[in-house]
């Protein structure tokens, strides 16, 4: 029987710690601190996210409950709700979010190798965004519409294990297409993109920096045919041309070629026009690459169902930051543990196993491997006969 360490204990021992306190003294995190550290904060937020807290009473409830265990577990100071309210509203929040960005780097180099079902030499990333919605009376800097806020989570994610490498958060009214200005293009490396990010402009900035991007078109765009190639309609695919750009201003903001590439989604009934500046892939690799972009969905599905994204506890927007790059850490930190302990399970199995073991002392490793079930005649064979004939 394990009799070790708590299983939060062994979970820290995957973070970086020196990282974290580089980044805290980047910005001063514990200028004239006394008690309840940056790193106390983390794991209170990161004890949040990984049980499902719903409010500040709630973890404050929660930790005291295990009082006798938290010295073990890491924390090193009492656990006071209005102390972890103040933390969120005033520590900066690029602490955590260059925290993050240390875990990221981790997680790519792990999953590196990874096939995410479509075999490419280049690095490819998807760029997408999902809005949260917000009470105005509130979070009255996240103007949205009149009587509505909300926050965007601007997210570019590598394919290879779903890892987010770019992460902003905005209001509602930042459109999606400016996050393009914000990014540092990778040469060689395939962006993936839906219509939303149509800007010729951007675009030919991005092909400028010898980097590929495949798109959603808007409906209308004006174009001239320059060549086509057969396809096979059997796989869905519509056609594959090579065009140029006719319209009035389009000509001019992008002037080189462009293929286009259309194929029929047999499940969604939906037809897909796609452009891009990448001439060598098959028609058909540029349909599934777009098919891929699912993947950043699921990422936002996943972080809103089973991490606290929706519900914050705080309002202001250093605290509504704050909470997302824990967020974020906490989902990059359980794909790293996945990975370096060869776990079989999913991100979700993995998180519902630790929001009821925790604070127990058990192997990490051992409660996180499959144990397969038996069947009842594994069990009948295994038991004792009653009487002897």
């Amino acid at each position: 029987m394990h009799t070790g360490r708590l299983v939060f204990a062994q979970l820290l021992d995957f973070l970086p710690r020196r990282d974290f306190s580089t980044c805290v003294r980047r910005y001063r995190g514990s200028y004239r601190l006394r008690r309840f550290s940056c790193f106390d904060q983390f794991l209170c937020m990161a004890f949040a996210q990984l049980t499902g807290r719903k409010s500040l009473r709630d973890i404050e409830t929660c930790l005291r409950a295990m009082q006798p265990k938290l010295y073990h577990a890491g924390f090193r100071c009492r656990i006071s709700r209005s102390t972890l309210a103040d933390a969120n509203e005033h520590r900066n929040w690029r602490i955590y979010a260059d925290f993050a960005h240390v875990l990221i780097t981790v997680a790519r180099r792990l999953y590196a190798g990874d096939d995410f079902g479509v075999e490419l030499d280049e690095t490819a990333y998807v760029l997408d965004s999902t809005t949260i919605d917000l009470c105005l009376s509130l979070f009255g800097w996240a103007h949205y519409r009149r009587h509505e806020a909300a926050v965007k989570l601007h997210t570019l994610m590598d394919l290879r294990g779903s890892i987010p490498c770019f992460v902003r958060v905005s209001d509602g009214k930042t459109h999606d297409v400016q996050i393009l200005d914000e990014l540092a293009f990778e040469p060689g490396a395939l962006y993936i993109m839906d219509r939303g990010y149509v800007s010729f402009q951007r675009l030919w900035r991005l092909a400028q920096s010898a980097a590929y991007f495949i798109i959603r078109s808007r409906d209308k765009v004006i174009h001239r045919r320059l060549s086509y190639a057969p396809v096979d309609r059997t796989l869905g695919l519509r056609s594959d041309q090579v065009i140029r750009l006719s319209g009035g201003r389009t000509k001019d903001l992008y002037p080189a070629p462009l293929r286009r590439v259309c194929f029929f989604d047999v499940e969604k009934r939906q037809r897909f026009v796609l452009l891009t500046n990448h001439f060598r892939l098959e028609a058909l690799t540029v349909a599934q690459l777009y098919r891929c972009r699912w993947a950043v969905e699921l990422f936002f599905k996943w972080i809103k169902q089973h991490l606290r994204i929706e519900a914050f506890f705080g309002t202001s927007q250093n605290a509504v930051k704050t909470q997302v790059w824990m967020a974020i850490s906490i989902y990059v930190l359980v794909a790293i543990v996945k990975k370096e302990l060869k776990i079989e399970r999913s991100l979700s199995e993995i998180l519902q196993i630790l929001d009821i073991c925790l604070f127990e002392k058990v192997s990490m490793r051992q409660v996180l491997t499959a144990i397969p079930l038996e069947t009842p005649e594994d069990a009948c064979r295994k038991s004792l006969p009653l009487f002897d004939f």
